[in-house]
């Protein structure tokens, strides 16, 4: 873990704000556990699971180059960032044009999943299951009885996906609270430097005005 962890810093060296570090740190160390499990294969699936997230993260991000820290992190795991980036892509177009849960259900990728769970070799990841979940809300599918269905189909714990999708759903929350109070804060800053230059160029004036009335 710790070879992981070194490896994404090296690549990325550039300071992370606390909000966004300590979200990419546990994910680091849970994708970690995962990618060197014996059981781990890369799926399609997770690669979304892990972009929806990532990007929702690093929505806006304003204090260095997002994609170069998605490259980092996959890189640190020894796996291909424009791999996960296409896989991504191709499951949320085939996604959007799906229509029903059968049809979600009859993806490859679903029905491999399948597979490995009636053999009992499919590993489960958190990625994975919001993926799942972002295949369904992708094709505007959100109610309960079609997540239902569709983890029923890939053979995953319909338990531990629910779990995975509540950690998820309140890691957002968590997220946005913390986005909307650093905003108010980098306006609240602007505001006092905006204030502290209007206040100095006011003295500014003023001096020149005495300094000319005193030539006069």
């Amino acid at each position: 873990m710790s070879e992981t962890k070194s490896a994404f810093i090296t690549a990325y060296s550039k300071p992370i704000p606390a909000m966004f570090n300590t979200v990419l740190q546990e994910m680091i160390v849970m994708q970690h556990m995962t990618r060197y499990n014996a059981k781990y294969t890369y799926n399609s699936i997770q690669a979304l699971g892990f972009v929806s997230v990532y990007d929702q993260i690093f929505d806006g991000y304003k204090w260095g180059d997002a994609e170069a820290i998605f490259k980092a992190y996959i890189d640190a795991l020894g796996e291909e960032p424009a791999t996960y980036r296409s896989d991504a892509e191709r499951l949320m177009k085939a996604a959007e044009g799906a229509g029903s849960v059968d049809a979600l259900a009859a993806m490859p990728e679903v029905q491999a999943m399948a597979a490995k769970a009636a053999e009992g070799k499919l590993l489960h990841d958190r990625f994975l299951a919001i993926g799942v979940f972002r295949l369904l809300e992708l094709g505007g599918l959100t109610d309960p009885e079609a997540l239902k269905g569709l983890v029923a189909t890939s053979g995953m714990d319909s338990e531990a996906v629910n779990r995975d999708l509540l950690t998820y759903k309140g890691l957002l929350s968590k997220l946005k609270a913390s986005k909307e109070l650093q905003k108010e804060f980098i306006e609240r800053e602007q505001r006092k430097a905006a204030e502290r230059e209007a206040a100095k160029a006011a003295k500014a004036a003023t001096a020149e005005k005495e300094e000319v009335s005193e030539t006069a």
